[in-house]
């Protein structure tokens, strides 16, 4: 053995594995370099042994040193610490067991040193120097040690984590968040980081903050109405750290903002449909809506509907019941609000008769409003009283009234506007009869210079389409017999005062009248009119025609000046099933009065 042994500095690079105790070489395990992007790591220097003497005379001085040095922590400092004083003892004496000891013990403490300061990482970023110093020390002395060659492994994965940070930071300042996770984009990488290093709290970070991105990119998108992009980043969001209560707040926000955005779209257009021509607006902002509210919003379905009640009913609503005001402090007429649609008018060609052919299509762009039900006595009495108008029946002396002992119409006189269909004084809630075309059309034109509103007598595309309220059936309806108390019909259970029945009728039914009965006696049809088959026929304003060739396509009258014979609609009390069908029509002698024919009025809306 020799007398003396001086141990020299060892680089890192190059040095011997003094676990061996004639120290054959070794390569050096190279350190990986990171930079991060909140700092700068540079390579530690390798790591060079201090000088320590060891000589027979002091190498128990030296153990007990490095024994201190042990207990005190001190590892590599100087050539007064753990590991030189150690490394230099086996040199000195590589069969000494003490020494040898000695640098197992700290070699094991330089690790849970490295390991400590990897540790620290989170929360000191200086630690990675500590652990790049320590893993510098590790390849001097013992780079073939197994707990060494693991520590090493250890700190190349902090290093790639740091780095992997290191590049998603980059990309996420740069807006790359990667919600699909691709490759470099930040998401990734920050994942990346978390499999080389779990719970790594910087990753942590970028990952919370590419969601925190994602959010805005939404709260972005809503600003600009686009939930539809703003649902999809915060979708892309969820699924960034599930469960994802920030995610939630998030879209109960943006729910929220979207309702108030919605109402506040929905009252500017109901404010529009207000003014004159604002139904242009009123679309504009129902289209945003459209574009931006969730399905089914009510919101969104209420101005739908309040623009679509103002292009066809202006400001009414079908199915609504309302009065005109009339001078002297009284009121028109109860109207109901026809929906506006189309129907297909008249028979076909297995069905009726041929007046009521050829069968066509007929649509109302715009609603209508029609009397709720026949004109009374009363509300006739009104007119006449207030006017100069002479009825035709009074004028004449005689109208077509029932007879009971004969079953039969008969002329008879001193019956007009006010005579029931007998001839007797007729009550005010009776549907006026005995009435001509003419005086139906002169009292509808004075409830309009009396409302201001233009009245007039139904159309007969009108009257059919108001009459089928949305049927398609033979009658209103459908097919056979009527339901009961669906109107004023003729039914063979009716009995007359004297105990006649009818010869043609429907079988099994009766309706508890003979001849006209009290207005709205029976149950309103789908739209809410009574009596619109039954009870009595009545005058519409066409002229008749034989056919229904060359008859407008609209839903206007056919009208030809000067015509003498006008339409009749709507079976009566006294019609034959036949006559009940909801394509029925017959013209009339526009002077003709009688028991069976009256007349309703619409209002345009």
């Amino acid at each position: 053995m020799a007398a003396g042994i001086a141990v020299m500095a060892l680089a890192a690079g190059c040095s011997r594995d003094a676990s061996s105790p004639k120290g054959e070489g070794r390569p050096a395990h190279t350190p990986i370099v990171t930079i991060s992007a909140d700092q700068a790591v540079s390579p530690v220097p390798p790591w060079r042994m201090p000088s320590v003497q060891v000589t027979d005379d002091n190498v128990a001085e030296r153990k007990e040193q490095a024994a201190q040095a042990l207990a005190r922590g001190r590892l590599f400092g100087g050539p007064d610490d753990a590991i030189p004083l150690y490394y230099a003892l086996r040199r000195f004496d590589p069969e000494d067991a003490v020494a040898n000891a000695g640098f197992d013990r700290s070699i094991r403490r330089l690790i849970v040193s490295g390991d400590e300061a990897l540790a620290q990482l989170d929360r000191d970023p200086l630690s990675l120097r500590r652990a790049h110093e320590i893993a510098a020390v590790a390849r001097a002395v013992a780079p073939a040690n197994v707990d060494i060659v693991e520590y090493l492994a250890r700190l190349d994965r902090a290093d790639e984590a740091q780095e992997a940070n290191r590049l998603g930071e980059e990309a996420l300042n740069a807006g790359r968040l990667g919600v699909a996770g691709e490759p470099g984009q930040a998401l990734a990488q920050f994942r990346r980081a978390l499999e080389l290093r779990p719970n790594d709290m910087r990753a942590n970070q970028g990952i919370a903050a590419v969601e925190s991105a994602m959010i805005r990119r939404a709260e972005l998108a809503a600003e600009r109405d686009d939930y539809a992009s703003a649902e999809r980043e915060l979708d892309a969001a969820a699924k960034v750290r599930p469960p994802a209560p920030s995610v939630d707040d998030a879209r109960a926000r943006l729910a929220m903002q979207r309702i108030v955005r919605v109402n506040a779209l929905r009252d500017a257009g109901l404010s529009a449909l207000m003014r004159q021509g604002g139904i242009d607006e009123a679309r504009r902002h129902l289209a945003v809506m459209l574009r931006i509210a969730p399905t089914g919003d009510p919101a969104t379905r209420e101005l739908r509907e309040r623009i679509d009640l103002a292009t066809h009913y202006g400001l009414f609503r079908p199915g609504q019941v309302f009065t005109d005001a009339m001078q002297g402090a009284i009121r028109g007429p109860q109207m109901v609000v026809v929906p506006h649609g189309a129907f297909r008018m008249g028979s076909e060609e297995n069905e009726g008769q041929e007046s009521e052919r050829p069968a066509r299509n007929i649509r109302f762009d715009r609603g209508f409003a029609m009397s709720r039900t026949e004109i009374t006595v009363g509300e006739f009495r009104r007119f006449m009283q207030a006017t100069r108008h002479r009825a035709r029946a009074s004028r004449r002396g005689y109208s077509t009234a029932y007879d009971e002992r004969s079953g039969n119409l008969v002329r008879r006189g001193n019956v007009d506007w006010q005579s029931d269909y007998t001839g007797r004084p007729a009550r005010d809630n009776m549907p006026v009869i005995h009435v001509s075309a003419k005086d139906a059309i002169a009292y509808a034109e004075w409830l309009s210079a009396q409302t201001g509103q233009r009245y007039r007598l139904p159309s007969e595309a009108e009257f059919e389409y108001a009459l089928r309220a949305g049927s398609r059936g033979r009658y209103p309806w459908g097919d056979g017999v009527p339901p009961s108390r669906a109107g004023n019909f003729t039914g063979a259970a009716d009995v007359s005062p004297s105990g006649r029945r009818w010869r043609n009728a429907f079988p099994g039914y009766g309706d508890g009248a003979w001849g006209p009965g009290p207005v709205a006696s029976y149950r309103p049809n789908a739209w809410g009119l009574h009596d619109m088959a039954g009870n009595v026929s009545e005058w519409v304003a066409d002229c008749w025609h034989d056919t229904f060739r060359r008859a407008p396509r609209g839903g206007e009258a056919w009208i030809n000046p000067g015509c003498r014979s006008r339409v009749i609609r709507g079976g009566s009390w006294a019609s034959a099933p036949e006559e009940l069908r909801s394509a029925w029509r017959q013209g009339s002698d526009a002077n003709n009065t009688t028991a069976r024919i009256g007349f309703r009025v619409v209002r345009d809306i």
